[in-house]
């Protein structure tokens, strides 16, 4: 954001060196082709172990299924001019999830693969836990799904519990019922889809305040026609 004032363009990249400096120039001739942004995606991942990659495909997939916009295999390896770079100050909120914020700006965008490196000194700071801390703030900065899953959940559990009552109701015609048990179960079943239900219809408001809060632009425009045209001057009319 300070940079963003004194640049044309800027490029991040992680700070273990691991990032193939040898692909920023096909990134600016990108840029330079109309490109506002250029993502760097790495090209396989035979660096990582078994666990990690299959970790890093199912939050992928996971952030997909929930709706979030996100370039796969990239992590902070990206170009962006002034102008994508404005548009990414025009996000207000505080917990930046910037993998998938940055997909959220539009513009024209484009890939450059490269091969990634080994790590040039020290150890990750990365462990499972703030792995596992980062995915979570990737879901819930970004969408409100997990909130409707508690609301589907609730009315799958109480249609569950139709069906019992239904399965009860036949029972006790054939005879072979248990005293008490139907009723039970289905109380059970019911009251306690009713309550998932409730919490996921206040967690759809509660999940539209926090998305008011962030206070995200409706829109960026990339192209504007006729700015020549003069406005009219509404003041003088009756």
């Amino acid at each position: 954001m300070f940079a963003k004032e004194y640049c044309d363009v800027s490029i991040s990249m992680d700070a273990d060196l691991q990032d193939d400096v040898g692909a920023t120039d096909e990134m600016i001739a990108r840029y330079e082709g109309g490109c506002d942004i250029v993502y760097g995606v790495r090209n396989n991942r035979d660096t990582d172990s078994w666990f990690k990659r299959t970790t890093a495909r199912g939050f992928y997939r996971l952030m997909e299924h929930m709706g979030v916009e996100m370039i796969p295999d990239c992590a902070d390896f990206r170009l962006m001019d002034r102008r994508a770079l404005i548009g990414l100050s025009e996000f207000h909120e505080v917990n930046l999830f910037l993998r998938g914020l940055v997909p959220l700006i539009g513009y024209k965008t484009d890939k450059v693969c490269y091969a990634r490196g080994k790590r040039f000194a020290g150890e990750s700071k990365y462990p499972l836990k703030k792995m596992i801390n980062f995915s979570i703030q990737g879901v819930t900065s970004l969408s409100v799904e997990p909130i409707r899953m508690i609301t589907n959940t609730g009315i799958f559990i109480f249609l569950i519990s139709i069906l019992f009552l239904i399965w009860g109701i036949v029972q006790k015609a054939r005879g072979v019922t248990v005293a008490g048990w139907s009723s039970l179960i289905v109380s059970i079943w019911a009251i306690g889809g009713l309550i998932l239900f409730s919490i996921g219809i206040i967690g759809e408001y509660i999940g539209k305040i926090y998305l008011e809060t962030k206070h995200r632009p409706r829109f960026l425009i990339d192209e504007t026609l006729n700015d020549g045209i003069r406005k009219p001057d509404i003041s003088r009319r009756p």
